[in-house]
């Protein structure tokens, strides 16, 4: 009886103690298990594994990821979590791929495409004039070699003006063909100085060099201001996918991607929203970038298709021989008229003498007058390249583009590598453990981030090389947009306004020179009063080299061939027209 008794009193006690040995002998149900899965990523990461426990620890060394039993060394957690932020900005720098090769690609394309362009215009004219008039263009070529030298040190980023450049070329030939027109008489400098100055009154090439300036510099100022908005995309892609992580980042990038890793279950993926989240806290700066990128990659479409219409380079380039024998040929078949005028005005030119005088009959001078380009001589770039098909291909990879900053967490999270599925929210990691992930998915954009539960994001402070970047990005955009405009904001003359004159200079410039008929405050192409305040155009700086004169020595002239060219001599002669 006492044994049985002592028995029933005794058996919650060995009861008790037999759970205890049980528990001592199991421990936690984590604990003990193997962690080879996790060594094996860890070593195919190229890491050691000499810090790797072989089965789960204790998690209190832990500070990134929650201290459970685990398979990471405080090692290891500093080293995945450097990993981490590896990925993530690899991660930035292959979806932003495609936006860097389009850029850089295109840059390049388009640039050679351009400068081709300039050198095939200037040696189409060259081979044209030379096959029309041989040695007379060959001896005064350096007039057009200036001008394509200037138009590629503009279209090269030169600061240069295309309203100074053109006008300059206008001056400069006018003096030539109107010394040509004029064998008879031998010009001095100060002379053809005074037939220059006066180049936009007299308009001796009508009407053309206004439509060339017009043409040629919207062409140029767009196709300048597209590559430059090229490398300007390039290079802003190139630093923003170059902005570090910060250490918050940091720290939630490695909960996501690598703690489950710790816990020894690397095939677990972070839930959709969980990624989401981290990835707005990390690109909250970028997605800032939204609103002036998207104008910036609307200018540039926009550029593009002006230069697929009103402003095509290819065009442009081509017109300029074309324009050029025009404006010739309208002052050789108007020379009377403009050299009567000139007469007037700058006073009687003296006789040339019998040597230097040239018949119309001399070689070079019976060549016909020049011509426009028949299509079979109008010139093509090097492999058939076309400006619309250039255009029509960056148009369809600027479209893509606009978004890209605000939707890259979205990009990212949608790769299967990076996150689940956003179907799949109940097997997935949720930054503890296994499970759903309950919070809510934060706005876009740095104020957005207040309420991010996976980063801390200090709203008050924006970060400097964004908002330098956001700078770059509206200067390029108010450039393009003067650009569709046919302006440059670089020179305030180089406006492409409804002008006239043969100078290529602003049609309201006019001169305080008191001309023959004329009043101080009138002028040849104004019957009323002159505006006071209107600016007298400076003088221009003669080009010795070019030219080939020096000061007060005069040049004899090289006739120039024209059909009719003896009688409008001989007209010319006792023919003294005022002017009108």
């Amino acid at each position: 009886m006492m044994v049985t008794r002592l028995s029933a009193q005794m058996y919650p006690l060995v009861l008790l103690c037999m759970l205890a040995a049980l528990s001592w002998t199991w421990g936690p149900v984590t604990a003990g298990r193997s962690c080879s899965e996790t060594r094996q990523v860890y070593a195919d990461k190229g890491y050691s594994t000499n810090t790797a426990p072989l089965t789960k620890i204790s998690g209190e060394h832990l500070r990134l990821c929650p201290q459970d039993y685990t398979c990471c060394s405080s090692q290891m957690e500093e080293t995945l979590a450097h990993q981490s932020e590896t990925d993530f900005l690899t991660a930035i720098e292959d979806t932003s791929q495609f936006l860097l090769t389009t850029f850089t690609q295109r840059h390049r394309k388009f640039d050679e495409f351009f400068r081709e362009l300039i050198d095939l215009s200037e040696k189409s004219m060259n081979q044209m004039f030379t096959k029309t008039y041989g040695r007379l263009f060959t001896q005064n070529a350096n007039v057009f070699q200036e001008l394509f030298v200037e138009l590629r040190r503009y279209y090269s980023g030169g600061s240069v003006s295309l309203t100074e450049v053109l006008s300059d070329f206008w001056s400069r030939l006018v003096e030539r063909v109107f010394s040509l027109v004029n064998p008879q008489y031998q010009f001095s400098e100060e002379y053809l100085e005074c037939v220059s100055k006066h180049a936009e009154q007299l308009q001796p090439f009508g009407d053309l060099p206004r439509k060339l300036r017009v043409q040629v510099s919207r062409a140029l100022i767009a196709a300048r201001a597209l590559v430059q908005g090229l490398a300007t995309g390039r290079d802003i892609v190139n630093k923003a996918v170059k902005l570090s992580a910060g250490a918050e980042c940091v720290s939630a990038l490695m909960r996501q991607w690598y703690c489950p890793l710790c816990r020894g279950m690397p095939s677990l993926r972070p839930c959709h929203s969980l990624c989401l989240n981290v990835m707005k806290g990390c690109l909250a700066n970028r997605a800032d970038l939204d609103t002036e990128w998207n104008n910036f990659i609307d200018a540039m479409y926009q550029v593009s298709e002006k230069l697929e219409g009103p402003f095509n380079m290819e065009l442009a380039v081509d017109s300029i021989s074309v324009k050029v024998s025009e404006a010739i040929m309208h002052m050789q078949e108007n020379s009377v008229t403009t050299s009567a005028k000139v007469f007037q005005g700058c006073g009687n030119p003296r006789p040339a003498s019998g040597r230097s005088r040239r018949s119309p009959n001399e070689p070079g001078s019976n060549r016909r007058p020049f011509r426009n380009y028949t299509p079979e001589e109008k010139p093509t770039t090097a492999a058939g390249t076309n400006l619309d098909r250039l255009v029509s291909e960056l148009k369809e990879r600027l479209r893509p583009m606009r978004g890209f900053w605000v939707s890259l967490p979205h990009t990212i999270c949608n790769d299967e590598n990076m996150a689940t599925d956003v179907t799949n929210e109940e097997r997935c990691w949720n930054g503890q453990a296994s499970g759903r992930y309950l919070h809510e998915v934060a706005g876009d954009g740095l104020v957005s981030q207040s309420k991010n539960p996976e980063v801390e994001v200090d709203i008050a402070k924006p970060d400097v090389r964004t908002r330098q970047l956001i700078m770059e990005l509206r200067v390029a955009t108010n450039r393009l947009k003067q650009a569709q405009a046919g302006t440059d904001n670089d020179f305030v003359d180089s406006e492409v306004e409804e002008g006239s004159g043969s100078g290529g200079g602003n049609g309201g410039e006019r001169y305080s020179d008191d001309w023959p008929g004329y009043g101080p405050n009138s002028s040849p192409n104004s019957k009323g009063p002159r505006n006071p305040q209107t600016p007298i155009k400076p003088p221009r700086a003669r080009d010795r080299t070019a030219t080939k004169r020096t000061k007060g020595r005069s040049s004899s002239a090289i006739s120039l061939p024209a059909l009719s060219l003896v009688y409008c001599l001989s007209v010319m002669v006792t023919a003294a027209p005022m002017w009108r």
